[in-house]
């Protein structure tokens, strides 16, 4: 009975403890483990974004042209060799020569025509000034430096620094201790050269059945404090000067797309002017003969009638 009842315990035991581990297994089996942490989910950037960190950083630098862009229409006319070219004069043989008249004129910046002459950037008299000191044009002085009589028969070059003294004058500085006066070139000053004095021939070409004129010389004025007089300070003949003075243009008020060069300016007549001199026995001047300043005028007038006159009457028949 012992044994039955023994056998009975241990089975009871052996089923407890079996059903035990059962047990120990279901729970752990059943176990749920700690929610993980949720990481912040990764947003995609924005489209936009991403074609920003894409393109290129704009810069502030504009693109480079190949060829300048075209500042107009008027300006085009630069371009062109037009104005360095020298105006067209026909050749007049000495054989065809039939009459000659010789006059001297004085052109007066003062007056609206020519006043482009004395423009800022286009300065006849620092033209002719600088090619005096680069030795690319030569001076002739005005004067016989033996009679002092007035010369423009260019029969006396000047060196570069007589030219300049004579253009920009001297001062007289005194030394007070030393009791000297000492001649000091003076400072150049465009504002005194208001005037110009043209040499001229007016040819009849009978081959060609025409008169006209021929510059032969040009010589800036600058008045005579003393005798209030306007002198030449010195002449330029003015076939050495043609190729400087047909590559600088003057400003052409009726056209900004015709270029006018100083050569034009004088070939072909653009300028105003009156006469002051023409050829007579005595070599006098229009005011050597006439003091009033209004009969000179009439008589300028009167001898270029006189001239055209002459002209009009080859054709009388």
């Amino acid at each position: 009975m012992k044994k039955f009842i023994l056998s009975l315990v241990f089975i009871v035991a052996v089923s407890v403890v079996g059903f035990a581990q059962n047990g120990a297994k279901k729970a752990n089996g059943n176990k749920v483990n700690p929610p993980a942490k949720q990481q912040p989910a990764k947003t995609d950037p924005p489209a936009t974004e991403e074609k920003k960190q894409d393109e290129p950083k704009p810069t502030t630098k504009t693109p480079k042209r190949k060829t300048p862009p075209k500042d107009g229409y008027a300006v085009e006319k630069d371009l062109r060799d037009t104005v360095s070219q020298k105006a067209f004069l026909a050749v007049i043989k000495d054989e065809d020569v039939v009459y000659t008249k010789r006059v001297w004129r004085d052109i007066d910046l003062r007056d609206t025509v020519n006043s482009v002459l004395n423009f800022p950037k286009s300065r006849l008299i620092e033209i002719l000034l600088n090619a005096v000191k680069l030795e690319e044009l030569t001076a002739y002085n005005p004067k016989d430096p033996k009679t002092l009589e007035d010369d423009d028969a260019f029969n006396f070059p000047l060196d570069t620094a007589d030219a300049m003294k004579l253009a920009n004058g001297v001062v007289n500085v005194t030394n007070n201790k030393a009791g000297t006066v000492k001649e000091v070139p003076g400072e150049f000053n465009p504002a005194l050269f208001l005037k110009y004095r043209v040499k001229e021939d007016w040819v009849f070409d009978g081959k060609r059945g025409v008169f006209e004129p021929r510059i032969i010389g040009l010589a800036p004025l600058k008045l005579n404090a003393q005798t209030k007089d306007w002198q030449p300070i010195f002449w330029i003949y003015y076939d050495d000067a043609r190729d400087l003075l047909s590559k600088k243009r003057l400003f052409n008020a009726l056209n900004d797309s015709s270029p006018v060069s100083m050569d034009d300016f004088f070939v072909h007549r653009l300028f105003s002017s009156y006469i002051v001199k023409e050829t007579n026995s005595g070599d006098y001047k229009l005011k050597d003969i006439i003091s009033d300043p209004k009969e000179r005028l009439l008589e300028s007038e009167k001898i270029k009638k006189k001239m055209a006159d002459f002209e009009q009457g080859l054709w009388q028949y």
